[in-house]
């Protein structure tokens, strides 16, 4: 049967509970030694093969990483690959962390990883006392030692904030996550859409130098009626031609809905779905966005 995100981060968690890491960035021989793994770097995988695990037959894991990969990206994949051994979840590497194809399983196993290096316990409280801003992000990254885009993605999904992280690939959105704060009304960015003229973002990719700047909300989110004005900060990477966006209300707060839209937000609201509360775009676009915000498995969703 097929793990949810409540599933898999119940189990990380209760993973990391075990593993009692004490400082950060997280020692991964903690965790290995909890699954009784041996960690070996190889540097004659290509650049498009972070790694692999494999059980012998003694019962024994290997965890092998490219020893040609950033620091960073290799602790990922110790992670990731201690997620397929704690979850029983097959392999399918094909595809990068950030892809629009990336198989539930592939992702399921990144959240896992996230979870193992970004501990929630540590994490949140140290994020929650940043400013919101990329600066904030690398040098949250630089303590945990992990990606950028790793957390960027932990930082929006963490905070009170009304937040979010959007990866863009090629000046298509491929990847975003919300707090709790967005997700609960509904703010969503469409995946595979092309980057909104207007914002900073696509000025960043399009060789502009600002960096930072204020834009109407409903440029970002589909299907938008509360009105409002977000900050929006951007990074391009050229080499990999990926965007970063981090999208926030300044006073703390999504505004309110306006008289005349309470109608359609009790339309949007009430709809029915799955047990974690599956709309159209999802059913398109397969798993929704793994934000790290737990939804209680039932039928609706509990706020």
């Amino acid at each position: 049967m097929a793990l949810d995100e409540f599933t898999v981060v119940m189990k990380a968690r209760g993973f990391v509970a075990k593993a009692k890491p004490s400082v950060i960035p997280v020692p991964l021989q903690v965790y290995l030694a909890e699954v009784g793994a041996v960690l070996r770097r190889d540097e004659d995988l290509g650049p498009d093969e972070p790694g692999w695990s494999v059980k012998s037959p003694s019962g024994r894991y290997y965890i092998c990483v490219n020893a040609r990969d950033p620091e960073q990206r290799q602790r990922f994949t110790v992670c990731h690959e201690i997620g397929h051994i704690v979850l029983g979840l097959k392999s399918d590497h094909a595809t990068q962390p950030w892809s629009a194809k990336r198989p539930p399983e592939e992702r399921m196993c990144d959240l896992f990883a996230a979870e193992l290096l970004m501990p929630e316990g540590v994490f949140r409280p140290l994020a929650e006392g940043s400013a919101v801003s990329l600066a904030s992000v690398d040098e949250l990254a630089g303590r945990f030692s992990t990606s950028t885009v790793a957390t960027g993605s932990r930082f929006a999904a963490a905070i009170s904030t009304p937040c979010a992280f959007v990866l863009s690939e090629h000046g298509k959105v491929r990847y975003t996550s919300r707090s709790r704060a967005l997700a609960d009304v509904n703010a969503w960015v469409a995946p595979h859409s092309e980057l909104p003229r207007g914002t900073v973002s696509h000025g960043v990719r399009a060789g502009g130098t600002e960096c930072r700047g204020e834009i109407d909300a409903d440029v970002w989110f589909s299907d938008w009626e509360r009105g409002g004005t977000l900050l929006e900060e951007a990074r391009h990477l050229s080499r990999w031609d990926l965007t970063l966006s981090l999208l926030w209300f300044e006073n703390g707060s999504v505004p309110r809905v306006r008289d005349r839209d309470r109608g359609r937000r009790w339309e949007i609201e009430g709809r029915e779905g799955d047990e974690w509360g599956r709309d159209e775009d999802e059913d398109e676009y397969g798993l929704r966005e793994l934000d790290g915000n737990l939804r209680w498995p039932g039928k609706g969703r509990r706020r």
